[in-house]
């Protein structure tokens, strides 16, 4: 999500620890700070970039799994709560932010790159931003 948005990631890795459920538990991506190309609105970014690996998980499982995305759920809740007014906003603008995250990740492209970079992690646990973008920007080229 964090290169489809703009940003330059760093690194990608997978926290190492005992398999959940029969898969890998996620880790983080380290995103290189200023010098981005995102959108208008940072906050909405932020936010689709925390709920991208709880929703990119899901679609190699099968299910959420909001217990290891706890944190970033929390982040993204405390994000959204300098839009909302109220809770029941708040409720509504998480929906819809995970909502659009769910869109933009299904998109074949998206599919092919999530897949090839969980692969590639699953082998190495850590790999560059550089690789990242390279794996994102071959699947783009195919899906056209």
């Amino acid at each position: 999500m964090a290169v489809s948005l703009g940003r330059t990631i760093h690194k990608v890795s997978i926290a190492p620890g005992k398999p959940q459920f029969g898969a890998a538990r996620l880790g983080h991506c380290e995103i290189k700070k200023g010098g981005s190309k995102g959108s208008h609105d940072r906050l909405e970014d932020d936010v689709l970039i925390l709920l991208a690996g709880m929703v990119a998980e899901a679609q190699l499982t099968g299910r959420y799994c909001q217990r290891g995305a706890a944190r970033d759920l929390k982040d993204v809740a405390n994000l959204l709560c300098t839009r909302a007014a109220s809770p029941r906003q708040h409720e509504t603008l998480q929906r819809r932010m995970l909502s659009k995250t769910e869109h933009i990740l299904s998109d074949a492209a998206h599919v092919e790159a999530i897949k090839t970079i969980a692969n590639e992690l699953l082998t190495k646990t850590t790999i560059s931003g550089r690789l990242v973008r390279h794996h994102f920007q071959q699947a783009q080229q195919r899906k056209r």
